[in-house]
């Protein structure tokens, strides 16, 4: 990402959901998160900008990669 305004934050949600993603800020606009949810055991792309360049997508997906570790969490069962 080569736009100033553009910036990368690692978060953590609890509550309906239970894991941890990254989320991508271009133009300080929420554009795109990447969301490792360990209770479901999926990963999730959402948008929140209806023409998101490609580069961009891809470019979030090596961030995500980078940043948050690929295995889930492993909860006791009940």
């Amino acid at each position: 990402m080569t736009l100033p305004k553009d910036r990368v934050i690692v978060a953590s949600d609890v509550g309906d959901r239970d894991g941890i993603g990254v989320e991508i800020y271009r133009e300080d606009k929420l554009v795109i998160e990447i969301f490792r949810d360990d209770t479901k055991r999926n990963r999730t792309v959402t948008l929140f900008q209806k023409d998101i360049p490609l580069e961009l997508m891809e470019e979030s997906i090596q961030i995500f990669k980078k940043e948050i570790p690929w295995d889930f969490i492993e909860y006791e069962k009940k």
